[in-house]
């Protein structure tokens, strides 16, 4: 049996989802791109499967679409988003304790 739904806001038509450790604090934290807000948000896990507030990230036109690596090997999680409504790929890069820095395209 499973406890009741928690839920989190997002900004505007939440698209997708990727679950990685932002902050190397070993806890999973929820990043999501939002269509409608041409944002990306990050919730950062603060223990027992509790998330605070999503922090927004600027994006392209439609974020559509995220996936979360090191892109620049500082051995600290990237975001890529794919921007639908712009035709770009942007690049948030993680300062290393759950921030990230404005979009490059």
């Amino acid at each position: 049996m499973f406890l009741t739904q928690t839920t989190y806001a997002t900004g505007s038509y939440p698209r997708s989802v990727a679950v990685v450790d932002v902050n190397s604090d070993n806890k999973p934290d929820i990043i999501v791109a939002n269509e409608g807000s041409n944002t990306v948000g990050v919730l950062l896990n603060n223990g027992n499967g509790i998330f605070l507030t999503q922090t927004t990230y600027a994006t392209g036109a439609n974020p559509y679409s995220v996936a979360v690596v090191d892109v620049n090997s500082d051995n600290k999680p990237d975001i890529i988003v794919a921007n639908e409504g712009s035709n770009t790929v942007g690049v948030l890069l993680n300062n290393g304790n759950g921030k990230f820095l404005t979009q490059t395209t």
